[in-house]
């Protein structure tokens, strides 16, 4: 679903990373919240690719699903 996010207890303690880089998705996806572009991610991170951003945002998108509760 998610090839591109990798999780390895070895790298940054198990937390999701960009293909097995020690390039959290959190870091990728705080920068966009910011307000980065992808070219300035890009830039910041030589070894990334446009599709290790868009991934990262989609899964970013996919953890936070909320379950409504109508209680």
């Amino acid at each position: 679903m998610f090839e591109r996010i990798t999780f390895d207890s070895q790298i940054m303690g198990g937390r999701a990373c960009i293909r097995g880089m020690r390039i959290p998705v959190s870091v990728i996806v705080g920068q966009i919240a910011h307000g980065a572009t992808y070219e300035e991610i890009l830039d910041g991170y030589p070894d990334l690719e446009r599709e290790d951003i868009q991934q990262s945002l989609e899964y970013a998108g996919w953890v936070v699903q909320e379950e409504v509760y109508s209680g």
